[in-house]
């Protein structure tokens, strides 16, 4: 995966972070529940910390790629199940959230390895 790819993604899943908060804050405040509005509001957050993640890994001189695709899988796993389940309560969604918790945290990790490597 190149850098302009990784740029690319990385500016895709902050539009949709900006995109879907607004979504939240403005379409769904008067249909959910203050808890369910409470965990979308987490996977907002947590969408785009790692959306500035992926960028500031994009545009580094290390080579980041593993973990630039851990922390990608861990947007669509956590973020995203926790979109589907707040606004339409499939508890199946809430299950795979740790998954995606996993995968930022591996992530994170590689990051620590990769650039110990280079030292």
């Amino acid at each position: 995966m190149n850098k302009k790819s990784q740029i690319a993604i990385a500016a895709v899943f902050g539009f949709l972070g900006v995109a879907l908060g607004a979504f939240g804050a403005h379409g769904l405040g008067d249909s959910l529940s203050d808890k369910m509005l409470e965990t979308y509001k987490t996977g907002v957050l947590y969408h785009l910390i790692h959306s500035v993640v992926l960028l500031v890994l994009a545009l580094s001189n290390y080579n980041f790629v593993r973990s630039f695709i851990f922390i990608t899988v861990g947007i669509i796993l956590f973020s995203f199940s926790l979109y589907i389940y707040s606004v339409m309560g499939i508890v199946f969604f809430a299950m795979v959230t740790p998954f995606g918790g996993v995968s930022f945290l591996v992530g994170w990790i590689l990051i620590i390895f990769e650039t110990r490597k280079t030292e």
